[in-house]
């Protein structure tokens, strides 16, 4: 059964959380089809062409249509010509969008959970707090859980705890409700307050 190591004020391991069955019967799957559907959305989607009705100039017939030796044209702005318009080009209306239902999200997240604490990388504190609110004091906190990265949960984040976060390269700090299967899938380790880990793990 996968557990959540529990760390005391200093960081230090202090016991053990099991995380509910269920979780370790969840299929990879889920956490690919949001991962994928999440990559999608962020698509800038600007890569747009015009056609050669779009492209300013072409009213009139270049040359005439007899005489000078050359294949017909109609229209400077050919897809054919310099300057012209683009023929199949791509179009900026295109919908990159993926549906992912309710269900298929809240499993992408346990499985992504579960998979942290499989590699003894997720952490639960009562409370993360950086009174200070100075970046050194939250650098010491990711380099005490020694992981290459870190995601920090926390309910609700107040102001100073967030300054101290801010500049800190190799963590990334977030409300509970930020939570999701991409965000707990890209970090090395996850830091996650107990009140919101109870939420999280909680069976219906």
């Amino acid at each position: 059964m996968s557990k959540a190591i529990v760390l005391n004020d200093k960081l230090k391991a202090n016991g053990e959380i099991a995380l509910p069955a269920s979780f370790a019967e969840i299929d990879s799957h889920n956490l690919y089809l949001y991962v994928k559907s999440y990559q999608a959305a962020l698509r800038a989607n600007t890569a747009h062409t015009k056609t050669r009705s779009d492209v300013s100039g072409g009213g009139k017939k270049p040359f005439a249509q007899k005489g000078g030796g050359r294949a017909r044209a109609g229209s400077i702005r050919s897809p054919l010509w310099v300057g012209g318009g683009v023929a199949h080009g791509p179009k900026a209306n295109r919908n990159y969008n993926q549906k992912v239902n309710k269900k298929q999200k809240k499993l992408a997240l346990q499985f992504a959970i579960q998979e942290k604490a499989d590699n003894g990388k997720l952490f639960v504190v009562d409370s993360v707090a950086i009174e200070s609110g100075k970046t050194k004091d939250a650098a010491a906190y990711v380099k005490n859980i020694a992981a290459r990265d870190a995601l920090v949960v926390k309910e609700l984040v107040d102001e100073k705890t967030f300054y101290a976060f801010r500049n800190v390269s190799n963590s990334y700090l977030i409300e509970s409700n930020e939570l999701n299967g991409y965000t707990a899938a890209a970090f090395d380790a996850i830091v996650i307050e107990k009140s919101v880990f109870e939420a999280l793990t909680k069976e219906d």
